[in-house]
């Protein structure tokens, strides 16, 4: 069984889950894609403090390397020397 930590009371979280089971489709997806961003910002914030100095391009790489592999980091890679 896992634990679970929260700090939103059940009727806090009761009244979340009735807010997105009544928002459309478009709101949901708006919600979702908001989250995306965020995380993706927030990773990529903490790559930049574990490589100090590193170029952007850099960070974006070890972002794709952590996220999505290292062969289509390494496709990711080829690719940018060929567009120079």
């Amino acid at each position: 069984m896992a634990l679970t930590i929260t700090d939103t009371s059940p009727e806090a979280e009761r009244v979340q889950l009735e807010l997105l089971r009544r928002a459309t489709v478009e709101r949901r997806l708006r919600l979702a894609l908001s989250l995306s961003s965020s995380v993706i910002a927030l990773s990529r914030e903490g790559l930049r403090r574990r490589m100090p100095g590193a170029r952007e391009e850099e960070v974006g790489l070890r972002f794709v390397e952590l996220h999505y592999g290292p062969e289509i980091a390494a496709a990711v890679r080829i690719h940018l020397l060929d567009r120079r």
